[in-house]
Formats: structure tokens, C-alpha cells, sequence
């Protein structure tokens, strides 16, 4: 089976792919790595993991109740190549998640169909599981708000290959999950299991652990503009569309302007914008000038949980 964390962007040693006004790689950007912005590279995406879009259930009340049966397996970050092959996009989803559901709520609706899907194919079965999206947002349909931490169940929650991501909600509202075997405690792994700095063990790590989860460091929705209108928006217009909060996969050194906290993996900064992006190289975001979901380190990824383990 082929595995979904290699993301899908040709690295060309020692050349920085940059485009867009205004960027520049700056003093700690490193070879081996690219960078996408949504004024660059084509937005198809060769077909070649459809699969997963024909896994995916007409909607996430799939689950039967109680225990699947099925290996643990309850957590993970979704990877670069699997937004990539759901969107048929090589820019990824950006602020829009509806991923062909309409109406109220929608983007959260479309958030866990992704998570669904994503699953499945890693997991052959685990789509019977009801995944969640950890997002937040403004409005659940009925004018109530919603929190991420409300939404994915209680725990104990697993990755890929049973390792322990926490045991329950009280342990997500940490910088760090509290509990989470060390092997990926600072590095959360994607649906294949691998720590996402690294999504190719065979490449260099690379600058993408930017998350979306509009959310503050206790999984509540973190403000009324930090949702991209609830997950149905990649308009590059933040005055429209506001700007995504984001939590960090793994951590980093230093601090930026605006950033809460270097290493919380559900609340760190907030993002440029909500477009569709792609940037895999250090550069000291986000950019302001790109207004995309990428800018300063990512490519619109967020967290999956499923509500048994």
C-alpha cells in the first residue's frame, strides 16, 4: 500500500521554488525543501489515490456503536499528500473543508467526511469509526458555538501504529498531549504514523507544522474571526474571511510576533489568511502579503480523532 505522508512537491537540491510577491527565503531557509503559494504551481493533482475519495461514506454516521474490532487507531494529522489527493488540488483544501457538503455547518460536516476518508485509507475498516475533525467554530447550524475539545469524545486516543496520544480530554488541554508516547510527543504523526516534520523518511524535514484548529490552548473556539467563516472559505481576503488560528504539530525555537506559545500543539498563531498554501520552508511567517492557510509553515493541515480508540 502506498503511503500518503509523502507529500506531493518536487524537492530539487539546493533550489528554492518561491513564488508570489514579496518572499524571499531569508536567512534560515534550507535546501532540499519548496514552497507553494496560491499563485504558483497547477491546481491538478494527478488521480493516482481516488481510492479514497470512493472510500469515503455519503456522510461520518457510519460507526457502529461500541468497539470496531479494529486495531487501535484514533489519532493523527492529516498529511500534505492525502489533502492533496481529496482536493485534487496541489494547494490543498486552504480554509475550506466543506468537501461537497452545503448548507449550515457544512465545514465541520466536510472536516470529518476528510478525517473519514483519510482513515480508510490508511486503515482499511477504520472508516466505520466516527472521526472528528479538531476544529472549532462560530456556529454549529443552530447558532451554537462549538469547541474542538467538545467534539472528539473522551479517549483513550492512538495513532497509526497504537502508540498512546493521550488517555483523555484533560490531557489534550496541555502545550503538549499529556501522556503521549515520547516518540511522537513533540512530533505528532500523520495517518501512516510517521512524526509529520519528516511526511518522506527518505528527504531533509521540512517547515509544516502549522495546524489549523481555531482554537485557544483549552480546544475552545479561540475567536468569531478564527474560523475562515467555519471551515467553507480559502478567499484570500482576511478582511472577509478573518485569519485561521493555529496549533503546532511540533514545536519550534523562538517566538513571532503574535504567537502565543512556540510549542502548543492546538494554539500557537494565527495564520495569513485562509487561501489555499503550501510552504515547506523555514521563512519566518507567516507572510502577511500571501494571506493563504500555509504562509508560515504548513499547508492547511488539522487534527483527526476518532471517538474509540
Amino acid at each position: 500500500m502506498r503511503s500518503l505522508s509523502c507529500f506531493g512537491v518536487v524537492l530539487v537540491s539546493g533550489v528554492l521554488f518561491a513564488c508570489g510577491s514579496g518572499v524571499s527565503p531569508g536567512d534560515s531557509a534550507t535546501a532540499d525543501t519548496a514552497v507553494i503559494d496560491s499563485a504558483s504551481m497547477s491546481s491538478d493533482v494527478p488521480a493516482t489515490d481516488a481510492a479514497i475519495v470512493e472510500d469515503v461514506a455519503s456522510d461520518t454516521g457510519v460507526a457502529p456503536s461500541g468497539d470496531s474490532g479494529l486495531p487501535r487507531f484514533s489519532f493523527f494529522v492529516t498529511s500534505l499528500r492525502a489533502l492533496q489527493t481529496l482536493s485534487g488540488n496541489s494547494l490543498g483544501f486552504g480554509g475550506d473543508l466543506r468537501f461537497g457538503e452545503t448548507g449550515p455547518g457544512a465545514g465541520l460536516r466536510g472536516a470529518d467526511k476528510i478525517c473519514t476518508a483519510i482513515a480508510e485509507r490508511s486503515m482499511p475498516g477504520s472508516g466505520r469509526k466516527v472521526w472528528r475533525a479538531f476544529l472549532s467554530a462560530t456556529n454549529d447550524g443552530s447558532g451554537n458555538v462549538v469547541h474542538a475539545i467538545d467534539r472528539v469524545g473522551n479517549g483513550p486516543w492512538y495513532d497509526r501504529l497504537g502508540r498512546v496520544v493521550s488517555m483523555n480530554r484533560a490531557g489534550l488541554a496541555a502545550t503538549r498531549p499529556v501522556g503521549a508516547d515520547p516518540a511522537i510527543l513533540n512530533d505528532l504523526p500523520n495517518e501512516d504514523g510517521i512524526p509529520n516534520q519528516t511526511p518522506d523518511p527518505g528527504q531533509p524535514p521540512v517547515d509544516n507544522h502549522h495546524m489549523m484548529t481555531g482554537s485557544n490552548s483549552m480546544g475552545q473556539l479561540y475567536s468569531m474571526t478564527s474560523t475562515c467563516l467555519d471551515w467553507t472559505s480559502a478567499l484570500e481576503d482576511r478582511a472577509m474571511t478573518g485569519q485561521p488560528r493555529m496549533g503546532l504539530s511540533w514545536p519550534r525555537g523562538g517566538g513571532r510576533p503574535g504567537m502565543d506559545s512556540s510549542s502548543n500543539w492546538i494554539n500557537s498563531i494565527s495564520e495569513s489568511g485562509c487561501g489555499r498554501g503550501v510552504n515547506l520552508v523555514q521563512m519566518g511567517g507567516p507572510i502577511m502579503t500571501m494571506m493563504n492557510v500555509g504562509s508560515g509553515g504548513g499547508y492547511g493541515g488539522f487534527y483527526c480523532f476518532a471517538l474509540e480508540p
